[in-house]
């Protein structure tokens, strides 16, 4: 055994899973005495999303030998992962020849467990996204998806902008239009932006698709962008976990 780790909620975790293999066909996964990590970013370079879950998140966690790499086909454990239900834990070992997700149902005591191979890939390098984004918005993740949902109705594209204390958020098409004013308190948890500034920034709808299952893992999140730059989405996990997700804009 090289990581042994157990996750105190499977639902949630299926639901970080289903976020983090929309973006490519491999889950690199990085593990050591600080905690689990994935960074991945998509073939078209447009997404990118960072999973960070602290040793502290759960319930028990042990690595061998410092630090643990490896890949998993995404289909393989978005499959596996489907099968958590709200009653199970679950626990993830990598064993040096295969990896275990082992179901745990909390009520019955019944357990369930399902191996995946390790894939053969080349670990390249993804430098993290450092960039000073002058609007800063505090949420609450249901609320997103609620917009995500709207906007998908009307059209292809996201338009965030503030003004007057507001964040703004349109989509349009031909002879539709979807608009959503949102203030501090009803129901943003907090607002910041420079008021001496218009900040309007576009973004592909289908871009935040992957991040509708996020919504359902995290209670709150932060959105945070700028005038034609990428917007950085970090969804609150349990027990300090997070997950960033970044979305290039579109320009005019």
């Amino acid at each position: 055994m090289r990581l042994r780790a157990v996750y105190p909620n499977a639902t949630k975790f299926k639901y970080i899973v289903q976020t983090i293999v929309k973006l490519a066909d491999l889950v690199p996964f990085t593990a050591d005495e600080k905690g689990l990590r994935v960074v991945i970013l998509s073939p078209d370079k447009t997404t990118m999303t960072i999973l960070s879950l602290p040793a502290e998140s759960f319930e028990e966690y042990e690595v061998v030998k410092g630090k643990v790499e490896f890949h998993l086909a995404s289909d393989e454990l978005n499959r596996v992962a489907k099968r958590g239900t709200r009653n199970d834990k679950v626990e993830l070992v990598a064993e040096p020849e295969r990896f275990k997700m082992v179901f745990v149902d909390q009520k019955s005591g019944v357990t369930r467990t399902f191996y995946l191979q390790y894939k053969e890939a080349v670990a390249e390098p993804v430098r993290e996204l450092k960039l000073d984004l002058p609007v800063m918005v505090r949420m609450l993740a249901s609320d997103f998806k609620e917009i995500l949902r709207d906007a998908k109705l009307v059209g292809d594209e996201l338009v965030f902008s503030v003004e007057d204390g507001k964040l703004v958020v349109r989509s349009e098409s031909q002879q539709k239009e979807y608009t959503n004013i949102m203030r501090e308190g009803s129901p943003l948890i907090s607002l910041s932006y420079p008021e001496d500034q218009e900040i309007m920034a576009r973004y592909g709808l289908d871009a935040f698709q992957a991040v509708v299952k996020a919504t359902s893992a995290a209670e709150a999140m932060t959105l945070e962008f700028g005038k034609d730059l990428p917007m950085k989405l970090t969804f609150e996990l349990p027990m300090g976990g997070t997950l960033i997700y970044w979305v290039a804009p579109r320009t005019v």
